[in-house]
């Protein structure tokens, strides 16, 4: 908005407004007195500038983009920590502390006989990372302790995209009492849940199923009861809600390729991979079929790639059609290098 307020400019305005017959030369009295002014004028249009991107929904950042969205009742979801399960060969108190690798553990809860539940001391997705034999910190004595099942995940504070989603769902999809968007909305406030699909009546009247993603749009079950139990408390009287994750579609891909030898083979599947996850994360709950040419398109767009043939997506070279609860998910992965 302010782009042409630069100090040159304003400078220069400033000394047109000053009569000819005065020296306005760079060094002259007239030059120097505006300059410092003309400077500090457009410090303030650049701060400006800065300020209508921090208080409009598509620019604002963090702690503005809180404030933003604040005012339609939104609140960023703040990182949570992981539950995880605990398996003994014998009684350890509740309360023990136990780590492994760089994380620690806090015993809060038996769950069964030599089973427990137990709280990760750091927050966010840290606390789903590892699995295997924890290390006592209290000195406990002939105990073997194992991480495994994730109760709970850990969840990171709430991205600015992820919040900035929601914000734009609130706004171009209205909710009102009970419909598919209010559905969608109240699984979305629970944290760790990046997006959500509704199905109304998927199972007679008065039935609702809601299948859900992380915030890392993977699946993640132990997101279910929590989005579950929150919809229990909000949902209007009679409805049956059934919270479930996307069944997986596992998409293998074979191709033979051409290296520019800028990159090393390995790295190039690497690359290749990840760009494939991406892809497929884009298009769940939104897109409902894998496109061959698409990957073909990433193939040729992967760094170290120069050239590509006999590209099959599960065997074939047409489209992976996605059924409406699935999600595509990466299987076997096969390039082969020809020169």
């Amino acid at each position: 908005m302010f782009e042409n307020m630069t100090y040159e400019n304003i400078l220069n305005d400033m000394l047109n407004r000053v009569t000819s017959d005065v020296d306005k030369r760079e060094g002259s009295i007239i030059y120097d007195a505006l300059a410092p002014a003309a400077f500090q004028l457009a410090q303030t249009y650049f701060n400006l500038n800065n300020f209508i991107d921090l208080v409009s929904g598509d620019t604002a950042v963090g702690e503005y983009l809180d404030r933003v969205v604040a005012d339609y009742g939104l609140t960023r979801k703040l990182t949570t920590r992981a539950i995880r399960k605990v398996i003994t060969n014998g009684n350890i108190p509740i309360g023990s502390r136990w780590g492994l690798n760089d994380t620690f553990y806090v015993i809060t809860e038996i769950i069964l006989t030599n089973t427990y539940m137990a709280e990760c001391e750091q927050y966010g997705e840290v606390g789903n990372t590892y699995t295997g034999t924890l290390e006592n910190i209290d000195n406990i004595s002939g105990i073997t302790a194992i991480l495994t099942d994730i109760i709970s995940s850990g969840q990171n504070t709430e991205s600015d995209d992820n919040l900035r989603s929601r914000f734009y769902a609130y706004l171009q999809r209205p909710s009102t009492s009970g419909n598919a968007f209010n559905y969608k909305e109240w699984a979305l406030l629970v944290p760790g849940v990046g997006d959500a699909k509704v199905f109304p009546l998927w199972d007679g009247n008065g039935t609702v199923k809601v299948i859900i993603v992380n915030s890392n749009m993977e699946i993640d079950e132990s997101l279910e009861s929590a989005v579950h139990d929150y919809i229990e408390t909000v949902r209007p009287i009679g409805a049956s809600v059934t919270v479930d994750s996307p069944n997986e579609k596992t998409i293998g891909i074979t191709a033979n390729i051409v290296l520019d030898g800028s990159v090393i083979y390995d790295d190039v599947v690497a690359s290749f991979t990840a760009l494939i996850a991406n892809y497929f994360k884009e298009l769940t709950f939104e897109t409902y079929s894998v496109s061959y040419a698409k990957i073909g398109s990433i193939l040729l767009s992967t760094p170290g790639i120069a050239d590509y043939n006999s590209l099959l997506v599960n065997g074939g070279n047409g489209n992976i059609p996605i059924g409406d609860t699935e999600m595509p998910m990466i299987g076997t992965i096969t390039l082969t290098e020809v020169s």
